[in-house]
């Protein structure tokens, strides 16, 4: 199995066990230090350490809550060495916001890789995609 077949794998395992709040199963597939950054209302960044997104995690799961979607696709892989950046069109359910996630993978671990840490940005607007550069002022 090629290291994108594996990397990819990886990422379904990371996806379904998430989604079903399999708290032993997401023990084995992060980093101890990983954290997720996102976006607040206010426009500055918050980071998320492991051991409070593990939380919401199992209360939800704790609570019964219904499992999330597993609704991804891989839109960007590259692996460097003992290091791999996946970015994932990801929607966890139809009452939330599609968004972009940025998955900072290290080799290690049970499955060959871990999170190490974690991006979220919502998801683009059509009507801006692409558009990180203002528009050429002609001359």
């Amino acid at each position: 199995m090629s290291d994108v077949a594996r990397i990819e794998e990886f990422i379904s395992r990371v996806v379904h066990d998430g989604s079903n709040y399999r708290m032993d199963a997401m023990e084995k597939l992060y980093t101890d230090d990983m954290a997720i950054l996102f976006p607040t209302k206010e426009g500055s960044i918050a980071a998320a350490p492991r051991g409070d997104v593990f939380a919401e995690f199992a209360a939800r799961g704790s609570a019964g809550e219904a499992p999330l979607s597993t609704e991804y696709k891989i839109l960007h892989l590259e692996e460097q060495g003992d290091y791999a950046t996946a970015l994932l069109y990801r929607r966890m359910s139809n009452a939330a916001a599609p968004f972009l996630y940025e998955l900072r993978l290290q080799r290690g671990g049970t499955y060959g890789w871990l999170v190490a840490g974690e991006t979220v940005t919502p998801w683009p607007d059509p009507e801006t995609a692409g558009a990180f550069l203002p528009p050429r002022r002609v001359a």
